[in-house]
């Protein structure tokens, strides 16, 4: 069981998620999770200038969600906290390409048991 979150990790986790909520940003985001990427190829990519696409890293790096690195005269940025992999690799595997959420996966098995156990029998089987 997962003990209550605390204020201060409540307020922590809500400015992570408002400072993802921006598509573009979050857009950043996974692609940083999938490797290291100068500012120019990424906002080629999102679709956003070079300079809208620094403004939200620089915000980005500045929460730690993302990472740079200076190679020669470019900024490299890439995203190297595990946790923040995962919940980007989650959300997205929880939502289509279409944008509906994902069905729920199949119940475990052992959790259908058990709810089959605690079920009152009405012994029509």
């Amino acid at each position: 069981m997962i003990p209550d979150p605390t204020g201060p990790q409540l307020d922590t986790a809500a400015r992570t998620f408002a400072l993802l909520s921006a598509p573009v940003r979050l857009h950043l985001v996974a692609l940083a999770s999938e490797g290291e990427y100068d500012v120019g190829t990424l906002s080629e990519r999102v679709g956003v200038s070079i300079a809208t696409a620094s403004q939200h890293l620089s915000k980005l790096r500045l929460a730690g969600v993302v990472s740079s690195r200076r190679d020669g005269r470019r900024q490299i940025y890439t995203v190297d906290d595990p946790h923040v992999i995962t919940m980007v690799e989650q959300i997205f595997e929880h939502i289509a390409p279409d944008g509906t959420l994902a069905p729920d996966p199949p119940m475990p098995l052992r959790q259908m048991l058990t709810q089959s156990e605690s079920r009152p029998s009405d012994g029509s089987r």
